[in-house]
């Protein structure tokens, strides 16, 4: 079959980087495409090279056989090309029908008629099964209905060809499972996704084909029914990984971390978590369930001294820590893996070995009577360096030139370093790829199976069933339910993420 959308030798450079090498890809109409590769391999620089938001330096794109200049997205746009972005592009104060029409022509300009796009927004929906109010507010919308809300976005412009990036990273898996429902009627009408992801499962189940691309070079394009989740794993990062991690078998010790009724207040004094409980024990890891924006974020930040609950108890190693200092709670034992590893997690500004010493730069044996000991953190630095794979030249290497990854593994390294009992890892790897992904992976199992206490919060949802001994799930601040390993059900996990109370087990 012949490609409707040609990619022919593509070539950008930014300084000192070549982000895509001669890079040649196709796309059919009537498939789901997928496009994966690691951070950096090239796939957004692609893409946005094809909705116009970048030139390439060289190379053409062909639409059925015929070079075309796209210089801008509005020439996307023209030539049926439209982008779905991870980060969505919505105002929230606006409702459905606003925002569809916001920047688009009206047939009877300068004046303002809705009807005629209301009749077209219904029209979509109905077509594609994108059921969405066109008078709601998109504030009072799900994450999943504002997924639709920037699908109908792009089709109200008449695009064939929809480019998506990590469209299912807040998603249940429930909405995940509706949104290529959608999708694949789509398609059957003889259109095109192009589809950017990092979830394997996702590329194998609901993909035609798929393209790998590596280090800015087009490694292989190829039906997913003749690759397996390794095989596109080991295309991506040129070397073997491992998708499962190896566990000890489970053996629980003492209560770590025992959570009991907390209540956080959040913005405009509505509840953020409300009567919370929980506990996490030596030598297992808890992890914590949810769209993201479910109360988590304020209830780590609790744990962990940075927010005033306004009831309940928090207690590590036996001793209440609510109303302490936050380096009180860390020299009682606790290590954490924040949300944000740029804003929270390092100064970027830092060298690697700032980084390292950071919450430990005023104790033994980094200092000594006030006195900063610079050879033995030099040296400290480059055992851990070595020890958690962190490519950096030397120690003196300021962290914001470092890449995500190797950013996150500075964090890992002191805070596993550090002498503690409880570990708080949160999104240890959002935005990571595989390869980073893995190593710190087997980090945390290293740590569960060490005997420390883990409470993993992620809202990747194979992250948890891969690395938790126990789950529960947060929403609206709210448990809705616990499972325990060898119990894990996704669909039961995606209604408890969705807001369906179900009975502890």
């Amino acid at each position: 079959m012949q490609d409707y959308i040609r990619m022919e030798q593509i070539t950008k450079r930014f300084p000192g980087v070549m982000a895509c090498d001669h890079v040649s890809l196709g796309f059919r109409r009537g498939e789901i495409h997928a496009l994966l590769g690691e951070n950096g391999a090239g796939k957004s620089t692609m893409m946005n090279m094809l909705y116009g938001l970048l030139k390439p330096d060289e190379g053409q794109i062909l639409i059925e056989g015929c070079p075309v200049q796209i210089r801008n997205p509005n020439d996307a746009i023209a030539h049926g090309i439209g982008m779905v972005h991870q980060h969505f592009m919505l105002i929230q104060k606006f409702t459905v029908l606003e925002n569809v029409i916001l920047g688009t022509k009206m047939s009877r300009e300068p004046f303002l008629s809705t009807a005629e796009a209301r009749e077209k927004i219904l029209e979509i929906s109905q077509r594609t099964g994108l059921n969405v109010n066109p008078d709601a507010r998109v504030a009072d919308l799900s994450v999943g209905d504002q997924q639709r809300v920037e699908i109908i976005k792009a089709l109200y412009k008449g695009v064939s060809t929809l480019i998506m990036d990590e469209p299912t990273a807040v998603l249940t898996p429930q909405e995940t499972d509706e949104l290529f429902r959608v999708l694949r009627g789509w398609v059957k009408e003889g259109n095109t996704v192009i589809f950017i992801t990092h979830k394997m499962r996702e590329v194998v189940c609901f993909c035609d084909r798929v393209s790998i691309l590596r280090d800015g070079h087009f490694i292989e394009t190829a039906p997913t029914g003749d690759l397996s989740e390794q095989e596109i794993a080991e295309m991506m990062v040129g070397h073997k990984v491992t998708l499962a991690m190896d566990k000890k078998e489970l053996q629980v010790g003492d209560t770590v971390l025992d959570v009991k009724e907390l209540t956080v207040p959040g913005i405009g004094g509505v509840e953020a978590v409300k009567n919370v409980s929980f506990i996490v024990r030596e030598g297992e890891v808890l992890g914590i369930a949810g769209v993201d924006g479910n109360g988590q974020s304020e209830l780590i930040s609790a744990i962990i001294g940075l927010t005033k609950a306004s009831a309940g108890e928090v207690r590590l190693n036996g001793e209440n820590i609510l109303g302490r200092t936050p380096k009180q709670i860390l020299d009682m034992g606790l290590s954490n893996i924040p949300f944000s590893r740029q804003t929270e997690g390092t100064v970027m500004s830092f060298s690697v070995a700032d980084n390292l010493i950071l919450k430990e730069e005023w104790n033994p044996p980094y200092c000594r009577h006030g006195v900063l000991q610079k050879k033995v953190i030099q040296e400290r630095s480059r055992e851990m360096i070595e020890k958690y794979s962190i490519k950096a030249n030397d120690p003196d290497t300021r962290v914001e030139n470092m890449s995500g990854g190797n950013q996150q593994k500075v964090i890992i390294a002191r805070e596993i370093e550090r002498e503690h009992k409880l570990l708080l890892a949160c999104h240890p790897t959002h935005g990571l790829d595989i390869g980073a992904t893995e190593f710190i992976h087997r980090c945390l199992i290293g740590e569960r199976d060490a005997g420390k206490a883990v409470l993993l919060v992620s809202t990747e949802l194979d992250e948890l069933l891969s690395l938790s001994d126990r789950i529960i799930v947060m929403f609206k601040g709210e448990i809705m339910g616990e499972v325990t390993s060898g119990h894990f059900e996704p669909s039961k996990i995606g209604l408890m993420m969705a807001g369906q109370r179900q009975e502890m087990a």
